[in-house]
């Protein structure tokens, strides 16, 4: 994801990164030169005449934008969804640090009861790197194995589903506490189940960012709408070129932006998890819920690992 300052509504006119207009550059090209052929054949340039008249065009375009929108809330819903997880998997991962630091009774700091939360910080730290490496299809090795102590990180790298195996170390951590109960340091019965609660918000969280990496939209819906998308753009010239003349190519090239436009963002919106330009900041998402975790334990913040580069973020 490219973040950037807000820009004033000039400069805005403008801006290149994190638009998609560097992608769709060679389509509009081959429109504008639709449109040429299209002002061409207008003006007797070949011994064929081509017009069409701009009612079938009124129609098919508010068909195709009822189409667009369509797809650009349903990606947009998706982008939003995932968007709240993340911002849940912040609030949950606060909340069980929370109680892993006042619900266990008995060593205070510096006594084994305190090693043992840290220990679950640092596990419950390097979830968000598991989840972020799932969801993109890499490799978690490095990170991991910077965060994960080595059994637990030979554990996890043998599991399918990772995050889901962090989580499964979580809730042992708490049934450790729970079984030394009249112990120093044990949890009883209902700290456990507080904990319990939290941990099945942080199992809600993984499914439904699975839910949406494995469940794209239909097909179909993309292959109509590139379909009608591309077809309307390329005959759109030709039903112009009698009523506005040279300004043919103008206007065609401006519309094809439009509707093209639409078209990409919905196509990015809809994977979030993704490196474009426009999808979510995991990377940084994923540095800040860990030292979240470890501001609450009282210990230094991370370095800086994402540094703007001319005024950009790049994620």
């Amino acid at each position: 994801m490219v973040v950037r300052p807000h820009l004033h509504w000039f400069r805005m006119l403008f801006a290149w990164r994190g638009s998609v207009l560097p992608q769709l550059l060679r389509r509009l090209f081959l429109i504008l030169c639709i449109s040429l052929v299209a002002l061409a054949v207008h003006l007797h340039w070949l011994p064929i005449t081509v017009s069409l008249s701009t009612t079938p065009f009124s129609l098919i375009g508010i068909a195709l934008a009822v189409f667009l929108g369509f797809r650009n809330n349903a990606s947009y819903d998706r982008y939003w969804e995932a968007r709240k997880l993340w911002g849940q998997l912040l609030n949950d991962a606060r909340s069980l640090t929370r109680q892993a630091l006042t619900l266990p009774r008995g060593d205070g700091p510096g006594g084994v009861a305190d090693a043992d939360v840290r220990e679950f910080a640092q596990v419950l730290g390097a979830l968000p790197h598991a989840l972020r490496h799932q969801l993109r299809r890499t490799d978690p090795r490095e990170d991991l194995a910077a965060r994960l102590p080595a059994p637990l990180f030979e554990r996890v790298m043998a599991a399918r589903y990772r995050p889901a195996a962090i989580v499964l170390w979580l809730g042992e951590w708490v049934q450790r506490k729970l079984q030394r109960d009249g112990q120093a340091g044990a949890v009883d019965a209902y700290a456990a189940l507080a904990f319990d609660r939290n941990l099945n918000e942080l199992s809600n969280v993984i499914g439904g960012c699975e839910r949406i990496a494995s469940t794209p939209l239909p097909f179909t819906y993309s292959v109509m709408i590139q379909r009608t998308v591309y077809f309307f753009c390329a005959a759109l010239p030709f039903g112009l070129v009698e009523s506005i003349g040279n300004f043919t190519p103008v206007f065609s090239v401006f519309v094809a932006y439009t509707f093209m436009a639409h078209e990409a963002i919905a196509s990015q919106l809809e994977d979030p998890f993704g490196t474009e330009d426009n999808d979510l900041a995991l990377n940084a998402l994923s540095v800040m819920i860990e030292d979240a975790v470890r501001d609450m334990m009282g210990e230094p913040s991370l370095p800086v690992q994402i540094k703007p580069r001319r005024g950009f973020i790049f994620d």
